[in-house]
């Protein structure tokens, strides 16, 4: 699966396991050229690059996934992290391979959101 860290999320704590799965991780994080990148473009960076974005930033993204919606404009995937702090490293690596699990083809994920 092709997936974008945003910001908030460690490259390191986060961005490495997932490749041992098989997934190709992209973290803003550790890129500085998306260093302070407005959410809107994040997701659109998502899109443009066909990656899953995932997020701990859930109070801006839900909006903006629902305003899409509501434009009729696709993305490639949301997963929002609503309940577990930014260091809770083990815990979101599994909470995002679950859904990975239940949706594992790319394009099962356009313009499907899911939060834990």
């Amino acid at each position: 699966m092709r997936l974008l860290l945003d910001a908030n999320l460690s490259p390191r704590g986060i961005g490495a396991p997932l490749p041992t799965a098989g997934h190709d991780v992209l973290a803003l994080a550790a890129n500085p050229a998306f260093e302070g990148l407005d959410d809107p473009l994040v997701l659109e960076l998502a899109s443009a690059e066909q990656r899953v974005l995932i997020t701990r930033n859930s109070r801006d993204f839900a909006p903006i996934a629902r305003e899409w919606a509501e434009a009729s404009r696709h993305h490639t995937g949301l997963i929002l992290i609503w309940t577990l702090d930014h260091s809770q490293f083990a815990a979101i690596v599994t909470g995002v391979e679950r859904y990975l699990q239940r949706w594992p083809e790319q394009e099962q994920w356009r313009d499907l959101v899911v939060a834990f």
